[in-house]
């Protein structure tokens, strides 16, 4: 089990000038089956084939370190992780990192405290709560260099997510579909108003299965004020336009 996945993730890998030593490939191969055991009991994820699993959760996860251009020590927290795409990736990729996965649901977490611990990830840990709440408490707010989220929502949700989050001088990649101008567009004014800016849209195609996907990089310019994040479900309810 997870030899198709490992010989898919090294030949993308290899497309996109990223690969990985052997030891990271196996905490690759390691996390992916216990992704598909752990799917049995919890909903994790609705792709259980280990071609699409290496291509659509684990490169477009790791694809997005390409352009990350700070020290790879720093912090990043990766809010609504789920099943920890794109944050453990990354920190396979970026050993040093020091990594904080959050996400809202008890059993999601107890499946995230196993990867953790299987994959000997250091400097990693896994934080029940939701966004809004923890954006406000000092032990997180404005603490990270690095946020990311994959995430259905529209941007402006996002960023009242996660720029809180970020210190000045920040960096928040939110990765998204191929169509994002329009509501980068729409989000221009929710951004602004929570100390973003955005910095630029990269346009890629998945290597194997050709799919497009976007990476939304935006970075934190001023201190979120205060009201901001509003009360859990009022992000979602009535969005910042």
């Amino acid at each position: 089990m997870g030899s198709l996945f490992r010989e898919v993730l090294i030949k993308c890998l290899e497309e996109i000038d990223l690969p990985l030593e052997e030891h990271q490939l196996s905490q690759c191969e390691t996390y992916h089956d216990l992704l598909l055991t752990w799917n049995q009991k919890i909903n994790l994820t609705a792709i259980e084939d280990a071609q699409e699993i290496a291509v659509k959760h684990f490169v477009d996860s790791l694809i997005c370190a390409k352009y990350l251009d700070h020290p790879a020590q720093d912090t990043c927290i990766d809010v609504g992780t789920g099943a920890g795409f794109p944050g453990i990736p990354i920190k396979i990729l970026l050993p040093e990192m020091r990594l904080t996965l959050l996400d809202s649901l008890a059993k999601r977490c107890q499946f995230l405290h196993t990867v953790v611990s299987s994959l000997a990830l250091k400097e990693t840990s896994v934080v029940h709560g939701r966004a809004e709440e923890k954006g406000k408490e000092p032990a997180f707010r404005e603490q990270f260099f690095l946020a990311t989220a994959r995430a259905v929502s529209s941007l402006p949700v996002l960023a009242e997510y996660c720029l809180p989050f970020l210190r000045v001088g920040g960096i928040f990649f939110a990765l998204k579909g191929p169509e994002v101008e329009e509501e980068v567009k729409k989000g221009a004014k929710a951004v602004a108003a929570l100390g973003g800016k955005l910095r630029e849209i990269k346009h890629y195609r998945l290597p194997s299965s050709g799919d497009r996907r976007s990476l939304v990089i935006m970075e934190k310019v001023s201190p979120t004020p205060a009201k901001y994040p509003r009360k859990p479900g009022m992000p979602e309810k009535k969005p910042l336009l």
